[in-house]
C-alpha cells in the first residue's frame, strides 16, 4: 500500500505569529516537504493545481519536474490535474515529458476543480464541468495510447493524424486517478476505464465515502476489469500529531478555527467526530486510519494533507516524520494483514510494464 504527503498550495496567515509567508516562501516549503517525503521513507508526493490566490501551485509538472531532480524513489503526483481547464494535448505532452524527465515516476490525479471562476479563465463553462471532464479525458485516453489520432468533440478543434510528443515512457502512459468526492460520473469514468478512483474524503463522512467506492468497485467488475475488491482506490486525509493528544489538540486549534476551510464551521472535536481529520496521539491516528479498510475494503492509497492553515514548516516537517517512523510503519503492517493475494497494489510504472492494458471505447456510459 503507498502512503503519501498531498498538498494544496495554500498561502494562508499563521494565526499564532500573525505572519503571512510569501509566495516564495510557500513554494520553498512545498519542496522541502517533498523531500522530506522521501527521507522519511513514504511514497508519494502530490501537489495541487490551482490558478487563483491565496493557493501557489499553478504549475504542477513545473514542480514536479525539479523535484525528480532532487529526488530518487517517490512517485510524483497531482492531487488534482484539471482535466476539464486544460487542453488534453497539452496534459498528454507535458506529463509524458515528467514521466521520462523522472524515470516513469509520475501518475495523476484527474479532477474538476472546486474553484468556479477558474473555468471562465480558460474559456469555459463550469456549468458543463462533468461533459468537459469525461469528454477530455477520452481524448487524453486516446492520445497516449495511439500515434495518429483523428477526433472531434464539442469543447475544442479537430485533430488530424496528430501525435502527441514525446510518446509515454516505455509506451507505458501513466497511471491515471479520478478524484471526485460526490459526482457519480466520475466515479463511473475511473471504473469504464479501469484506472484508479480517489475520494478525497477530508471534508465527508465515511458513510458517503463508502457509498461512492462501493458504486466504484461494482462499476469495475460490471466493466470487466477484474473483481469489485480489486478495483484502484485512494483516500484523503489530515491529521496533526503530538505525542499527547491534549498536546496536539491544544496546538492545531486555532488553525483549525481561523483556516479559510474551517473557520466558522463546526467544533473542531465535531470536524474529528465526521470527518477523517485527527488530530492525536500517533497510536490515535493509527487507530483511525487502520480502520478505513472496514468500510471501502482493502486499498490501495493513503495520502494526507499536513501543511495547510498556516501551519509553519518546521511543524510541517515534524508531521512528516510522526507519518514516516511511527504511523506509516504501523499502518503498513496492519493493512498487510489479511489483505488477500489477488488484491493489487497501486499501479506503478515498474508494474505494468510488459502489462497490455484492454482497450476500450472513447465514450464513457453514463450512470
Amino acid at each position: 500500500m503507498q502512503f503519501g504527503i498531498f498538498s494544496v498550495g495554500d498561502v494562508t496567515r499563521d494565526p499564532t505569529t500573525g505572519r503571512t509567508p510569501t509566495e516564495a516562501e510557500r513554494i520553498q516549503a512545498m519542496l522541502k516537504i517533498a523531500l522530506k517525503v522521501e527521507e522519511v521513507g513514504l511514497d508519494v508526493f502530490a501537489t495541487g493545481e490551482h490558478h487563483n490566490p491565496p493557493f501557489v501551485p499553478s504549475s504542477p509538472t513545473t514542480m514536479l519536474g525539479y523535484i525528480a531532480a532532487r529526488t530518487e524513489r517517490i512517485i510524483l503526483s497531482t492531487a488534482t490535474t484539471l482535466i476539464t481547464t486544460n487542453d488534453p494535448v497539452k496534459i498528454a505532452e507535458d506529463y509524458a515529458m515528467l514521466q521520462h524527465l523522472a524515470g516513469g515516476r509520475v501518475d495523476l490525479m484527474m479532477g474538476r476543480g472546486n474553484t468556479a471562476p477558474v473555468y471562465p479563465w480558460f474559456g469555459q463553462d463550469i456549468r458543463q464541468g462533468v461533459p468537459l471532464a469525461l469528454e477530455n479525458y477520452a481524448l487524453l485516453h486516446r492520445l497516449w495510447r495511439e500515434e495518429d489520432v483523428n477526433w472531434s468533440g464539442k469543447f475544442r478543434t479537430p485533430l488530424q493524424h496528430f501525435t502527441s510528443t514525446p510518446r509515454p515512457l516505455d509506451g507505458i502512459p501513466p497511471f491515471v486517478w479520478h478524484g471526485s468526492i460526490r459526482t457519480q460520473e466520475i466515479a463511473e469514468q475511473a471504473a469504464y476505464y479501469g484506472d484508479g478512483f480517489f475520494h478525497n474524503n477530508i471534508f465527508w463522512n465515511i458513510e458517503h465515502v463508502q457509498r461512492m467506492v462501493d458504486l466504484y468497485r461494482e462499476r469495475f467488475e460490471y466493466h470487466g476489469h477484474g473483481s469489485a475488491d480489486q478495483a484502484i482506490v485512494g483516500l484523503g486525509g489530515q491529521v496533526f500529531v503530538r505525542p499527547k493528544a491534549e498536546d496536539a489538540i491544544r496546538e492545531f486549534r486555532p488553525y483549525f478555527n481561523h483556516a479559510p476551510v474551517y473557520g466558522g464551521g463546526p467544533p473542531l472535536e465535531d470536524y474529528m467526530r465526521n470527518t477523517p481529520l485527527t488530530v492525536g496521539s500517533p497510536d490515535q491516528v493509527i487507530e483511525r486510519y487502520a480502520s478505513m479498510r472496514d468500510y471501502v475494503g482493502d486499498y490501495q492509497r493513503q495520502l494526507f494533507l499536513v501543511d495547510h492553515a498556516g501551519l509553519q514548516l518546521e511543524t510541517v516537517l515534524e508531521q512528516v516524520e510522526y507519518l514516516g517512523y511511527e504511523i506509516v510503519p504501523a499502518l503498513r503492517k496492519i493493512m498487510a494483514e489479511g489483505r488477500p493475494a489477488h488484491v493489487p497494489e497501486a499501479p506503478t510504472h515498474e508494474s505494468l510494464k510488459g502489462k497490455a492494458r484492454p482497450a476500450v471505447a472513447d465514450a464513457v456510459v453514463g450512470v
